[in-house]
């Protein structure tokens, strides 16, 4: 049966789409291009936020009309990483190259789980490239997947597979998979957990390793602690370093967990979500010596790289492991030697997704413009913000400076001119809601975390758009809030 004229899900008036495709695309490279002329965040109202509880669509819409909702309803109220006011959490800022690439890879609507395409062949370079930057070997192998904490979980599944045999993939985790037993520090990130979680090897099964003084891990405690577990019977298998905690911005020491990871025939993973790509900074760089001995690595391009979301990627060294965990073929997926069924091994082949999109395109496209020197640049500014940020801190006897700053991120609370006394209950209340004001006054975006039992104002600063005045702005505005609190204090005290 032939369709009807006109009867696709294609524009009817070409024109006045691309038209209004235009004044779409001229938003927001406005949008970007002001940034700094609207809020970082502000709350969404209860009235914008009902009309969201419509019910579903049954009729053709305008697209001006969802565009002007857009405008009104949605991008007013995102969380702000794109403002260089935020540093609430370890978001990249994104570029207006990245944006119109995401566009055209969305035009193209390529789906790079394998076949012979130049999609694919765009990621493998990005592979080649990463290889480069790691000194990762030839058989290393990479794939783009949504984010670190999914990485993270690949390289659980990769080291199980390494360490149980493939068979551990028909017949389940046994008796021997019961026993098996991973390391990471109490600063590592929260998905390291739930990867041994999601792996079927259990949470309890991951061994909390305490921390220096610098927050990186405790190298001696961690070798005394795989001693204890093999004298109980438990099969020590997998080492996580960090290159970059969430908290501060620690780096493990990498080199020496690689040399422990070796000795004791153990997988090692570094998990480098944001710090990694570091590597692109001279200056940074070394810091993360001991990461080209990795097994595996996991990281995000869209946190330091500024690509936007999502980009996160794994690379392994051993690519033959990395299929063993993952390869799966079928017959609706049987490669060929010829046609578009050619050019195996396919990205499916080192992941769980077979649909998956075209997110190397803007990866490459910001490689290829920026270049990497360009990108290490950046990073090295935010660290020497944070820097500047740090020494405004230790300058200023209102504030205290809670951890030693390693990278971009800083750690620190308001604590008044004659607190000393204060409980440490009641100084945690105060700079929570010195936090909470700051956030609603538009001028800046940090967050919260807890260092050594104490609430920290937590300041990471990943934006390359990031300057000292918004250094500036987020510490006045921490001063005249907590100011302003603690004026309030002994009020509050008797409401209490």
């Amino acid at each position: 049966m032939q369709k009807p004229a006109g009867d696709t899900l294609d524009p009817h008036d070409w024109a006045a789409f691309r038209a209004q495709s235009h004044r779409m695309l001229d938003d927001m490279l406005d949008y970007v291009e002001k940034i700094r002329e609207r809020p970082v965040w502000q709350p969404v109202p209860a009235e914008v936020r009902a009309r969201f509880a419509e019910p579903l669509p049954r009729v053709p819409g305008d697209l001006a009309d969802a565009h002007r909702r857009f405008m009104a309803d949605v991008l007013p109220y995102a969380v702000g990483n794109v403002h260089p006011g935020f540093m609430g959490w370890v978001h990249g800022g994104g570029t207006p190259v990245g944006m119109v690439a995401e566009m055209l890879a969305a035009g193209l609507n390529a789906n790079v789980g394998g076949r012979d395409q130049m999609p694919v062949e765009i990621e493998r370079q990005i592979v080649r490239w990463m290889r480069e930057l790691f000194r990762f070997p030839e058989s290393a192998s990479g794939v783009f997947v949504t984010g670190t904490s999914m990485a993270n979980l690949m390289s659980v599944l990769v080291a199980r597979t390494h360490a149980l045999g493939i068979e551990v993939r028909r017949s389940g985790l046994g008796r021997e998979g019961a026993q098996l037993v991973a390391y990471a520090s109490n600063a590592a990130h929260g998905c390291i957990a739930q990867a041994m979680d999601l792996s079927g090897l259990g949470s309890a099964a991951l061994r909390r390793i305490g921390v220096d003084a610098r927050h990186r891990i405790d190298v001696d405690a961690l070798q005394s602690q795989i001693a204890a577990d093999r004298l109980a019977g438990w099969q020590p298998f997998f080492i996580v370093g960090t290159a970059g905690t969430v908290d501060t911005g620690a780096i493990d020491d990498l080199a020496a967990l690689a040399e422990l990871a070796e000795r004791e025939r153990m997988w090692f993973h570094v998990d480098g979500a944001y710090g990694a790509l570091g590597m692109l900074a001279p200056d940074i760089a070394p810091l993360l010596a001991g990461i080209e001995r990795a097994d595996s690595l996991a990281f995000d391009f869209h946190k330091w790289g500024q690509v936007p979301y999502d980009a996160g990627f794994l690379l392994v060294r051993d690519g033959q492991k990395h299929m063993d965990a993952f390869a799966a073929p079928a017959a609706y997926l049987r490669r060929e030697a010829r046609g578009l069924a050619a050019g195996s091994p396919w990205p499916c082949d080192f992941g769980p997704d077979l649909s998956r999109g075209f997110r190397a395109l803007k990866t490459w496209f910001t490689l290829k413009v920026h270049g990497g020197d360009q990108l290490g640049l950046a990073m090295s500014t935010t660290c020497a913000l944070a820097r500047y940020l740090a020494q405004q801190v230790a300058d200023d006897p209102a504030l205290e400076l809670l951890a030693p700053v390693t990278l971009n991120i800083v750690c620190f609370r308001y604590r008044g001119a004659d607190l000393d006394n204060m409980a440490a209950e009641m100084l945690d209340h105060l700079n929570r809601d010195i936090v909470a004001d700051v956030h609603e006054s538009g001028l800046a975006v940090p967050s919260t975390t807890t260092i050594n039992g104490k609430l920290a104002i937590r300041a990471a600063i990943v934006n390359h758009r990031t300057g000292a005045i918004d250094i500036d702005r987020l510490l006045a505005a921490v001063l005249h809030f907590g100011a302003a609190r603690l004026a309030l204090l002994p009020l509050t005290l008797l409401e209490k």
